[in-house]
């Protein structure tokens, strides 16, 4: 499969655009909704950074990890409570929110206060889930699979058209290669952009090592700006970063995602990278 030019399509996220031509597309926010107190503590900040940097961001929380390597583990507050959680998130800050649908009937209720509905990479296949995220008419965030190579991506794209819905996201989040590891292949970002939807680069996911703490997923949180720098370098439309005020303590993904003090940081070098390597449209 050969890259082409870019004819990224843009979707409309609340009050922003992200595709061709747009501001890159910020996701962020803690793995899992641990209280109302610690989500908005953090959605405050978030808003904040973003105010003063002028950029796009969405609000990211799940309200169940339904995937964590062990049954023991902390999944987070359920629907009802993760919902009315966001809902107050987007109330206060102003923020468009997002979180992961993992079954059928979570997308009508979960399309009521969010903006994006997520799938996870381990569902990017499920048709009917795509199909019910669709239909909702709300945007989503497809996650490519672990398992998946990028071209595969167009089948879910082509699903989620059937359905009327062109409001679709692809996420790049890292393959596997070999036991407990993920790579990126900065390549697959050109590739699904030829979809002609928007390309997310997931940059603390890319960064995990699933499972190898026995009972818990690992990671190394030091690649995250590495990562992130070289997929906006090829062309990414936004980027996901899970971050915590102290992630060494977080109840999910801690080893991966990026200290809060440390995401402006961040933000501001992918700025510079990417005005860096705009093409100037001559005078």
């Amino acid at each position: 499969m050969q890259a082409s030019t870019n004819t990224v399509q843009p979707v409309s996220i609340g009050p922003y655009s992200v595709g061709a031509g747009q501001p890159l597309l910020w996701i962020a926010g803690p793995c899992v909704i641990e209280s109302l107190e610690h989500c908005l503590g953090v959605a405050l900040q978030l808003r904040d950074i973003a105010a003063s940097l002028n950029i796009p961001l969405v609000f990211k929380a799940s309200f169940d990890k339904a995937n964590r390597t062990s049954g023991k583990s902390f999944r987070g507050v359920g629907m009802k409570a993760g919902l009315e959680i966001l809902a107050e998130v987007r109330h206060c800050t102003g923020l468009p929110v997002t979180t992961d649908v993992h079954e059928i009937a979570q997308c009508e209720p979960v399309a009521q206060v969010c903006e994006i509905l997520q799938i996870p990479a381990f569902l990017a296949r499920q048709t009917d889930l795509l199909e019910a995220a669709g239909r909702t008419g709300a945007a989503v965030n497809v996650k490519k699979g672990q398992f998946m190579a990028p071209w595969d991506m167009k089948n879910v794209v082509a699903k989620l058209r059937e359905v009327n819905n062109t409001r679709v996201l692809l996420c790049e989040r890292g393959t596997t290669f070999g036991y407990g590891t993920l790579v990126n292949d900065m390549r697959g970002i050109p590739w699904m952009q030829q979809t002609g939807q928007p390309v997310i680069f997931d940059a603390t996911h890319s960064v995990q090592s699933p499972g190898a703490l026995g009972d818990r997923t690992g990671g190394d949180r030091s690649m995250v700006p590495v990562l992130a720098r070289a997929a906006v370098a090829a062309g990414c439309d936004g980027v996901f970063v899970e971050t915590h005020p102290d992630p060494n303590n977080a109840p999910s993904d801690g080893p991966n995602m990026l200290p809060l003090n440390e995401f402006t940081a961040l933000v501001q070098v992918c700025l510079r990278l990417r005005d860096a390597l705009t093409v100037q449209e001559p005078h």
